[in-house]
């Protein structure tokens, strides 16, 4: 089984159980952290997928390294480490707020831009997505990309619009290179 199909079942799953206990924000908050870890946290993955260490002792790190979060959170850690897909789960997770967000109407969008957009900018650019997504909400990003010599690009899920001035050029440069003359 690929690894965005298990992705795909235990963020669904996981979704569902916040659902039902209600407590999915809480949820999503500690499983966020848990993603983190789990990134940034070398040493941790080397010791949970390690073969020669035993499922007792992973559990006991699981429960010490997480004290204070919802069982369930826990419970699902140690379940998907005794699974073998410890390396999926930051990307179970990015499925999980993935449902959650297209649940309350969130995009999050990236914008890169040649320097630091203001609030006003930031706020017009959202009310225009807002609109043209037909969303709640949209969480903006903004990346400082020097390269891009003017304007802004902006990326929604798999979705580029850009209107820097560098894509301006470069499809200026493709129109001119497939012109026939």
């Amino acid at each position: 089984m690929s690894e965005a199909v298990v992705a795909k079942r235990y963020a669904e799953a996981l979704f569902e159980l916040g659902q039902e206990k209600l407590t999915l924000d809480k949820f999503v908050e500690e499983f966020n952290v848990v993603q983190h870890i789990f990134q940034t946290n070398e040493p941790l993955i080397k010791f949970l997928t390690h073969p020669a260490i035993n499922n007792a002792k992973k559990k006991e790190l699981i429960d010490k390294a997480f004290k204070g979060f919802q069982k369930d959170v826990v419970n699902t850690v140690k379940l998907l480490v005794e699974r073998h897909h410890t390396v999926n789960i930051p990307s179970i997770i990015d499925q999980l707020n993935q449902l959650v967000h297209d649940a309350k109407g969130i995009a999050e969008a990236t914008v890169y831009s040649v320097r630091e957009l203001s609030d006003d900018e930031k706020l017009k650019i959202k009310e225009s997505f807002v609109k043209r997504l037909n969303k709640e909400e949209i969480r903006i990003r903004n990346i400082v990309d020097p390269t891009l010599v003017g304007g802004i690009k902006i990326r929604v899920g798999n979705t580029i619009y850009d209107g820097s001035i560098s894509g301006k050029l470069r499809r200026f440069e493709r129109n001119i290179g497939t012109a026939n003359i």
